[in-house]
């Protein structure tokens, strides 16, 4: 970035500056705090990062939302993995979940202990372990939103077209529109505008975020991760408060479209259905979730192995669920930054990388507002 383009960014992020003052102050006769929330992890991050929220007027809160898989995994879902990691079988997972508590232990404690249990940076990782050791059988750990389930589905649509069978799927898939609608139902949280995620916004399109405008009231931006971005996304949300029209505005439109991703889409339909699924903090989310077909379920892990995947028991003193629904700031839990931090993380939110725990205590020394 030259001097030049600089110095414009400056002056851009200084005018948002004095226009998010102005509608702050057409809101103040609310009466009270308005109430935005940034549902992807990755938003989580560059707010921190680049101190976003001293952008905002005081009648502004900007609170976090469940947009770190990761973080709204239950701690069952760890326990079911480690088993099949015991049982023999080569358990591959992202590197983020390798430090996420279970009810008792972690992946990296049981893979320490000798369980089979490798780091893949691709699902196609786990498609190559497959054809390497054809008598074994490898699991990949399919977590994620809409975003990550696309490729996932894509690796196994390849390993079925290869013939590779000793290959399946522990599943922990999320669907985002139905997380943010129980948090609109939630009597004890009062949101007045999404930031929607952008990621997850490629795939399923910026119309998704339609009824929450229209039905509920809620206002919508589509916005990117550029600071800039994000202040354009955050001037939307308060200019549609202040105009009492509540819309989605799609900010984002060099990737998202207001159809998503058709391609990706249809292989999610040909391979998966909606299904009620728990959620770390919010609980269990009816069709909020998505598991294979039954044509397909010999590829889930759960049928092929008879494992169940029950909620599990989060460490009772973390507070990360009440963080994933933005009812407190990370620093507002009392083992923030004292007992739980990134070296001995007691909560998936200060172990992911999206993580609003983490977020915090990087870039803010725990000063969020």
């Amino acid at each position: 970035m030259n001097y030049v383009d600089g110095f414009r960014r400056l002056e851009a992020a200084d005018h948002f500056r004095s226009a998010l003052a102005d509608h702050g102050h057409k809101l103040a006769h609310w009466g009270r705090k308005i109430h935005l929330m940034e549902v992807c992890g990755s938003h989580t991050m560059a707010i921190a990062r680049f101190g976003i929220r001293d952008f905002l007027p005081a009648n502004v809160r900007l609170i976090s939302g469940p947009g770190c898989p990761v973080c709204v995994t239950v701690p069952g879902y760890i326990d079911a993995a480690i088993e099949l990691a015991v049982q023999g079988k080569i358990v591959v997972t992202f590197g983020d979940m390798l430090r996420v508590p279970g009810s008792r232990t972690s992946l990296e404690q049981a893979r320490a202990e000798g369980g089979r249990i490798e780091t893949g940076y691709s699902p196609a990782h786990a498609l190559e372990l497959a054809r390497q050791h054809p008598g074994t059988e490898v699991v990949f750990l399919g977590v994620g939103f809409e975003t990550t389930i696309a490729p996932i589905m894509a690796m196994l649509d390849g390993g079925i077209r290869k013939g590779i069978t000793n290959f399946s799927l522990l599943t922990a898939f999320k669907r985002v529109p139905p997380a943010l609608s129980a948090l609109i139902a939630d009597p004890e949280i009062q949101i007045d505008g999404f930031l929607c995620p952008a990621h997850v916004s490629a795939i399923i399109g910026s119309d998704a975020y339609r009824p929450f405008a229209e039905t509920h009231g809620v206002a919508c931006v589509v916005a990117g991760f550029e600071p800039l971005d994000i202040l354009y996304g955050l001037h939307g949300l308060t200019q549609q408060l202040v105009e009492n029209h509540r819309r989605v505005d799609n900010q984002y439109n060099r990737v998202v479209k207001p159809g998503g991703n058709r391609q990706a889409q249809g292989i999610l339909e040909r391979y998966l259905e909606p299904a009620d699924t728990s959620w770390r903090g919010l609980g269990t989310i009816p069709d909020s979730g998505m598991e294979l077909r039954p044509e397909y379920q010999r590829f889930d892990a759960r049928h092929r192995f008879g494992i169940t995947v029950p909620p599990g028991r989060p460490n009772p003193r973390c507070l990360c669920g009440e963080v994933l629904k933005g009812k407190i700031d990370p620093v507002q839990c009392p083992l923030f930054g004292v007992v739980c931090h990134p070296d001995q993380p007691l909560g998936p939110c200060m172990v992911s990388s999206e993580g609003s725990c983490a977020a915090a205590f990087k870039y803010t020394s725990g000063a969020i507002p």
